[in-house]
């Protein structure tokens, strides 16, 4: 052990006094790249913050004050935001501006462990390894999260920032900490509380509706299409906002206040359940349905989401698990007799059940938004309800549960659906007229399609109403060959069904250029390689139009296929294609045929070779040109 110590520390040593001995900070950042990623990077990074402490005073705050930003804040700094983080005394009532760093006073207190981007105004460490190193090093900083969290709200709570008006943001350029301070103190703060933090919370809190932050944060968080409304229709109250952050011991004394409506609506239609819901803050959400008049089966104005639907959809078990609780039993759930009086308890006392059927806007239920994006756990969960309907349709798209899940590629939870007894396992959706396995074919999911191929009442055939394409013609259009082999393998499956369009399998392959997929249709007994589509294109054709020249020597080998065949459309046949397209080696491949006229004309008179020479193919008009003159006068 002592001889392998002795080199490993003998690595670090030298490491760290070649690095120390350039004479520049660009030459010790230059060194520091040119280290390979087997060194000990770690005890070069020790030696290199222990510089920068050891210069003590301001410039050792300074370089240490920029390292914790910079490698805790929550997206990449600005050199202004930076700078004037750096400046904010916590607890301070004021700005001194002459007091402000600047980034060049920064980028030497820090012994060039960071860098500005050069292609935008952002500040970061010089190395991603050293990230991972002072990650591993918390001891460095302290509690910087609640110190960051503690800087922000100063920042919030200084006067000139309180009193902006909140008619529209001010200029970045002169509130540069604004927009950092406003997103990002709560997600500081939910990481590593402090009284101190809590005090500056409550104190912007208590006058956050007339604080430029609640609309800075609002605008940020509404990014997506979530509400049609400005932000003074309706506040966007401090309840909205800790319930947004997740910060349970400040949402508790808000409660307690009383200040806040619980149910009320802010300018996205949202309450401060749906936002601790759909942020999966579970204690949060604990806290709110403790109060008494609390409504948590309340919508959404814009989306007419509940709580419930929120937490499902974005995959948090623990807070659906609460809404699940038999205190919020449907009252529906209770049968015919006694649900009338059930939901006449439940109006007196505000509302106070959970409707684990809810529909939002398009009819989607909780069960379908956490289908639609893979929460198994959460699945499973409300399935073991015995309210819960699993078969149920959306509005907008007719879609099931399991086509969702089928679309979607989620087997465990296709497992899951099939389990049940009331779940039709070959319902189409209304707007494509795809069943579950003609989603699962057109996506490749392969596992799914065999556990539904495997069922009696699921038929394979089925094509959809929207292009008349079965699972089949799906799978092999979308380059899916697990799946067009498993199709394949069903005796009722018919290899060489057509489209509205009249296309085929084979004709699908072809196109997209799919070589395996090809191989395998021509296998089949019942395959016709020739067919022509409605506008008199065959496989061949569509292989010598697209350039796939694997293809074409695959169907040139068929003596049932004619390589001479014009299109309807057009008049083309595959070499005229082949040659307007300046695909050359199809037109030597059916330039070697004899069965090949190289001087068929196109219903517009056009022959191959005046094909070629119009979007100047020189070399497949030499060629063209050179089987003309071969050919017997």
């Amino acid at each position: 052990m002592l001889i392998d110590f002795v080199p490993r520390f003998l690595l670090v040593f030298l490491s760290i006094k070649t690095i120390l001995g350039e004479g520049t900070i660009y030459r010790r950042r230059q060194k520091l790249k040119a280290m390979k990623n087997g060194l000990d990077l770690g005890g070069a990074y020790e030696g290199m913050i222990g510089r920068i402490m050891a210069q003590g005073g301001e410039k050792a705050r300074l370089g240490m004050a920029a390292m914790m930003w910079i490698s805790h804040s929550k997206r990449p700094l600005q050199v202004n935001e930076l700078c004037h983080a750096i400046a904010i005394r916590i607890g301070s009532n004021d700005l001194n501006n002459d007091d402000i760093p600047t980034i060049s006073t920064l980028l030497d207190c820090c012994q060039g462990l960071i860098t500005v981007d050069k292609g935008a105004p952002t500040v970061r460490l010089i190395h991603f390894t050293l990230q991972e190193h002072l990650r591993t090093h918390p001891y460095l900083f302290g509690r910087a999260h609640s110190t960051m969290a503690e800087i922000c709200l100063t920042y919030l709570n200084l006067p000139h920032i309180k009193n902006l008006p909140t008619g529209r943001l001010p200029d970045p350029r002169d509130t540069p900490f604004l927009e950092y301070s406003s997103l990002y103190w709560g997600n500081h703060m939910r990481i590593e509380l402090s009284n101190r933090a809590t005090a500056f919370a409550l104190q912007l809190l208590g006058q956050f509706e007339s604080h430029i932050s609640a609309k800075s944060l609002w605008k940020s968080i509404h990014a997506e299409p979530l509400s049609q409304y400005e932000p003074d229709d309706e506040p966007f109250s401090a309840l909205h906002c800790i319930s947004y952050f997740g910060i349970p011991e400040v949402t508790n004394t808000l409660i307690n206040m009383n200040r806040w409506d619980a149910n009320q609506r802010d300018s996205g239609g949202m309450t401060p359940l749906i936002w601790a819901a759909r942020y999966g803050n579970e204690e949060v959400v604990r806290l709110l349905l403790r109060k008494k008049h609390i409504q948590p089966d309340q919508q959404d104005a814009n989306h007419q989401r509940t709580a419930l639907s929120w937490a499902a959809g974005n995959g948090h078990e623990g807070v659906v698990r609460l809404f699940l609780e038999p205190q919020f039993v449907n009252p529906g759930s209770v049968g015919r007799r006694w649900g009338k009086a059930a939901r006449a308890v439940d109006h007196f006392l505000g509302g106070r059940y959970v409707n684990p059927n809810s529909s939002s806007k398009h009819g989607r239920t909780p069960l379908s938004w956490a289908v639609e994006n893979g929460h198994e756990g959460l699945v499973k969960l409300l399935l073991e309800r015995k309210d819960v309907k699993p078969d149920t349709r959306d509005t907008k798209y007719g879609q099931t549960p399991l086509l969702w899940a089928a679309e979607k590629g989620h087997e465990g939870i296709v497992r899951l659906l099939l389990g049940r007894t009331d779940v039709n396992p070959d319902s189409p959706d209304t707007e494509s007229g795809r069943t579950p396995l003609a989603w699962a074919a057109r996506n490749g999911h392969e596992g799914i399609a065999k556990l539904l191929l495997g069922l009696k009442d699921v038929n394979p055939e089925t094509p959809d109403t929207e292009h008349c394409r079965t699972p089949l013609l799906l799978a092999a259009g979308n380059s899916h060959e697990g799946v067009v082999k498993l199709l394949l393998g069903q005796k009722d499956v018919n290899p060489d069904t057509q489209d509205k369009y009249g296309i085929t399998p084979l004709s699908r392959a072809s196109y997209i250029g799919h070589e395996g997929i090809v191989k395998l249709l021509l296998g089949q007994k019942d395959v016709n390689p020739d067919t022509q589509d409605k506008d008199g294109l065959t496989p061949l054709s569509w292989a010598s139009y697209n350039g796939h020249e694997g293809i074409v020597k695959l169907l040139l080998g068929r003596a049932d296929v004619n390589p001479d065949t014009p299109d309807t459309m057009c008049g083309q046949t595959p070499l005229a294609w082949a040659a307007q397209k300046g695909h050359e080696g199809i037109v030597k491949l059916l330039l070697e045929r004899e069965d090949v006229n190289p001087n068929s004309s196109s219903k517009s008179g056009k022959t191959p070779l005046t094909l070629a020479a119009e979007d100047q193919h020189n070399t497949i008009v030499d060629l063209l040109q050179a089987r003309h003159s071969r050919r017997p006068q």
